[in-house]
């Protein structure tokens, strides 16, 4: 099952299911996704009952399936990237098994073709591809295995990245707020059996191909995480309870092969760069610039369907 929310004038939109061909849609027996998690046993059978579908579905009127959320909680479970990100902000971290996670702003998503502002190229702008899911409300110190059946719906995400603020703000101790601004997010809302063996384990096992410009920039698979979602929702939960619609997010999709399947993110190519020409070459992004991210499996499907988001100057 694939959920979209449509634009009606409101901050959250109205939610419809998708048709299985993505061009086509009908109204959800909840007005919003947020009050469909909020009461996911109840609305997913008559969710999953519809099968009449005869409202085209308008690309341009759709918006981030989850607009605004509770909570958003982003991880960086891709050890490749997290090792490039520490060689560029000259960050030493210290060892641990435990998950890396922010908490990070979480009152707008922008919709899979909205144009993002900023106010000065000279801040990096950046992209992060990755894969997230959207849970219903887990309680306090559930495990990990019991994690996985809070798991609701899988999202991809653009989690955009202002480098040239994210080494100093880091380096206070505290977390970023200037650097991470507002996330993207893909049309459409997937239940985990709508991937099906491309969920694995806690994981999204599917390319993630990202395209800057028009041209090819990376194809990571997401298979490698350190932490599945499972683990990654356990680690968040085991101190307090997460609200329905809490979003948590893989981190920036990133293979060990970097060097032949390309990057998710811009910061990645320059640490590659760094490491094997000694300087970074790859700029970061200029307005007018466009990135296009859509995860796609063997055949070729595209099940979140597709961002494509132009930087414009704020």
């Amino acid at each position: 099952m694939r959920l979209a929310t449509l634009r009606d004038g409101s901050k959250d939109g109205r939610l419809v299911v998708v048709s299985p061909d993505g061009a086509a849609c009908m109204s959800a027996p909840a007005a919003t996704l947020q009050q469909a998690l909020e009461a996911w046993t109840e609305v997913e059978l008559a969710l999953r009952a519809i099968d009449d579908f005869p409202e085209p579905l308008d690309p341009a009127a759709i918006m981030a399936p989850l607009p605004r959320a509770w909570q958003w909680l982003d991880g960086s479970a891709f050890q490749s990237h997290g090792d490039l990100m520490d060689a560029v902000l000259g960050i030493t971290k210290p060892k641990t098994d435990l998950p890396l996670m922010y908490q990070g702003t979480s009152d707008k998503f922008y919709g899979p073709t909205d144009q993002v502002k900023f106010p000065d190229e000279a801040l990096d702008i950046d992209f992060e591809g990755e894969f997230g899911v959207i849970v219903d409300a887990v309680p306090m110190g559930t495990s990990a295995a019991e994690a996985m059946g809070h798991i609701r719906l899988i999202v991809q995400i653009n989690d955009w990245s202002l480098r040239a603020l994210a080494g100093p703000e880091m380096k206070t101790g505290f977390g970023w707020i200037q650097a991470k601004p507002p996330c993207g997010m893909a049309p459409f809302a997937v239940t985990p059996e709508e991937l099906g063996e491309n969920w694995h384990n806690g994981r999204v096992c599917l390319n993630l191909n990202v395209d800057w410009n028009g041209q090819r920039f990376g194809a990571a698979n997401g298979e490698p995480m350190g932490q599945g979602f499972h683990e990654l929702v356990a680690h968040a939960a085991r101190t307090r309870d997460l609200v329905a619609g809490t979003v948590i997010g893989s981190g920036t999709v990133s293979n060990t092969n970097f060097r032949e399947i390309g990057s998710s993110c811009i910061a990645e190519r320059r640490g590659i760069e760094v490491l094997d020409l000694g300087e970074a070459k790859t700029p970061f992004m200029r307005f007018g610039d466009t990135v296009r991210m859509e995860a796609v499996d063997p055949s070729g499907r595209a099940p979140f369907g597709a961002i494509e988001q132009k930087v414009i100057r704020g």
